[in-house]
């Protein structure tokens, strides 16, 4: 009886998953191992596919735009630190009691909830050379010139990278905050009584405390920073002269532009190798940490 009663509460919690699984097949593994199979095929918008083996990854090793491309996302991983580091200030400061402290966390959240797209109109329009912060600093003479944030090859990368720190804040900042929420606060206030001043019991008490936070936060905004592709396809469309062309967007370009879709699934999966990879390391070294690690 009791058998009969676990195995069908067994079956129940599959037939509850099924659907799910489904789902999951496919929308997201079928896609996945479609895209993995097209690499190896010359195919183009009319439906003709060619089995070509491994020339088009043959041909990605010798593009030297994909390889700038890919250049292009690597320093975009600059933005990582910047916004954790900041994510983590901020979560500590709206973690203590003050009054309005939700106003705050609700300030610095708006923009995760707004739509990229519009977030990024919003910054071209501000970042432009007759935008907002250019005439507000020519018109008190701190600038003889506008200043091209996006149309210059030295500054346009960085300007959009600016935008992705500035609208992923609030949501890294809420893991923080949630991760603070599970660190002893009797370890901290025994810190103190010993002499500790606040700055040592953040970097010794907080901080490792925050290792599974930061792993997550760290894995999560890397993974974002390799494949960016909404505020560069709409603030500079990878100009200019490709000096903020990201991996993705040249995938995108090769995929719908050129009308080579084995050679742009080729591409992604090269990427997804490159995110895989930083994905270990970043295991390798923030993996260990916590409120429960082992003594």
């Amino acid at each position: 009886m009791v058998k009969n009663i676990k195995a069908n509460r067994v079956i129940m919690a599959y037939l509850f998953l099924i659907p799910a699984l489904v789902f999951l097949l496919v929308f997201r593994f079928y896609p996945i191992i479609a895209g993995m199979i097209l690499g190896f095929f010359s195919y183009d918008f009319l439906g003709n596919s060619t089995y070509i083996g491994l020339a088009n990854f043959q041909e990605a090793f010798t593009d030297r735009k994909f390889w700038l491309a890919m250049q292009h996302s690597v320093t975009y991983l600059l933005v990582v630190p910047f916004i954790q580091l900041l994510s983590i200030l901020l979560a500590i400061m709206v973690n203590r009691k003050m009054r309005g402290g939700h106003i705050f966390r609700l300030a610095y959240y708006i923009p995760v909830v707004t739509s990229m797209v519009a977030v990024a109109i919003t910054w071209k329009w501000v970042l432009k050379s007759n935008g907002i912060i250019n005439s507000i600093l020519t018109n008190v003479g701190l600038l003889a010139t506008p200043i091209a944030f996006l149309t210059s090859p030295e500054l346009a990368l960085y300007s959009v990278m600016f935008v992705t720190l500035w609208k992923g804040l609030g949501f890294y900042m809420v893991i923080y905050l949630a991760g603070l929420q599970a660190v002893p606060a009797g370890l901290e206030e025994v810190a103190r009584l010993d002499g500790a001043k606040t700055w040592q019991v953040w970097l010794y008490i907080t901080i490792p405390l925050l290792r599974p936070s930061i792993l997550l936060c760290t894995v999560l905004s890397a993974m974002s920073a390799l494949k960016v592709f909404d505020e560069i396809f709409i603030m500079t469309g990878g100009g200019p002269i490709n000096s903020s062309l990201v991996a993705s967007l040249y995938i995108y370009q090769t995929a719908f532009k050129d009308y080579r879709f084995g050679y742009a699934a080729a591409l992604g999966f090269m990427l997804a190798l490159v995110v895989g990879i930083f994905t270990i390391i970043n295991f390798k070294f923030l993996g260990k940490g916590g409120a429960n690690r082992p003594q």
